[in-house]
């Protein structure tokens, strides 16, 4: 699966590496501007899934009408619904393109996140595997190479080399190691760990940029069911899920929800719903009116030639 991305992981590591340069060595820098980059990179996607979310809207009133005349055959109905998309003009799969590539790419920044010696400081694998070898680290669980950057930097003295590019990469934030990896205990007053931190800012970012966008959703559109549920679910989930991840993966998550919640919000506003509906409606409106005036225009013709024949 891996290799799969490779067609995106390294370009796009190349300009993390550009950006960590920019700001020090700051690895915590490089993924919040990187963050940044790739959603400012995206907003013509989100335009184009809201445009094709306003598209089906405005012909749900001409679908509900084709389930009433075809009833319970599907085949119909299907063949229908087809037809009345190309005569829209509307994309099946319009919104769904969107998603997927944001998907893909989401994907890549994972590994890039998880595999920093290869795609950051493009260190060969067989050095990394001899490194992980005579460090004792176990290279067949994921975000190793998190551990191996500790490990090395432990034994500076015996790999020199790779310490002195492991260190020019800073992977501190606010006093954090983002190499590190949580170990969750009940026992949260003996057992607590600073980098518990990183899964609960992200969890706190989503449940903030959730609700914002949930009262920015009622405020253009009050008739929309509540998603109270599924704001609670997925935070919960990722909160969940970042204690078994390197803090890293973890502070990634947290500046994609509030730059990619801001994004959201600023498409919400200019592009919503409410607002390119009103402009598709006035399209229709004006395309109707040409046609009816159209119609009057030729009827008149008509009449004014038949009673110039009739005289």
């Amino acid at each position: 699966m891996q290799s799969l991305f490779n067609i995106i992981n390294k370009p796009l590591a190349y300009v993390l590496e550009w950006l960590a340069s920019l700001f020090g060595g700051s690895f915590p820098a490089a993924v919040f501007f990187f963050t940044l980059i790739i959603n400012i990179a995206l907003i013509p996607l989100s335009i184009k899934s809201q445009k094709s979310s306003v598209q089906q809207t405005r012909i749900k009133p001409k679908l509900d009408e084709l389930k009433k005349r075809y009833g319970d055959n599907k085949q119909k109905y299907s063949e229908a619904m087809q037809q009345l998309y190309t005569d829209e003009g509307v994309s099946m799969s319009g919104g769904c393109l969107p998603m997927i590539l944001r998907l893909i790419i989401m994907m890549s920044i994972y590994w890039l996140l998880m595999q920093p010696i290869t795609y950051l400081m493009h260190v060969d694998s067989a050095t990394i595997a001899e490194a992980a070898k005579a460090l004792g680290v176990a290279t067949n669980k994921s975000g190793y190479e998190l551990d191996l950057i500790k490990s090395v930097l432990a034994n500076a003295d015996k790999f020199p080399e790779l310490a002195e590019k492991f260190s020019s990469i800073n992977f501190n934030f606010i006093g954090l190691s983002l190499t590190d990896k949580p170990t969750f205990s009940f026992d949260i007053f003996n057992d607590f760990q600073k980098i518990w931190l990183m899964p609960i800012i992200a969890f706190a970012a989503q449940i903030f940029t959730s609700l914002i966008s949930m009262l920015m959703q009622k405020k253009t559109n009050p008739e929309a069911p509540s998603m109270m549920g599924m704001m609670l679910t997925m935070p919960l989930f990722s909160l969940f899920i970042g204690f078994t991840l390197p803090g890293g993966v973890t502070f990634y998550w947290a500046c994609s929800s509030l730059i990619g919640g801001f994004v959201q919000l600023a498409t919400q506003y200019f592009y919503g719903p409410h607002k390119m509906l009103a402009k598709e409606r006035t399209k229709e409106l004006a395309k109707q009116c040409d046609f009816e005036a159209g119609q009057i225009k030729k009827f008149n013709s008509v009449t004014v030639n038949g009673e110039e024949e009739n005289s």
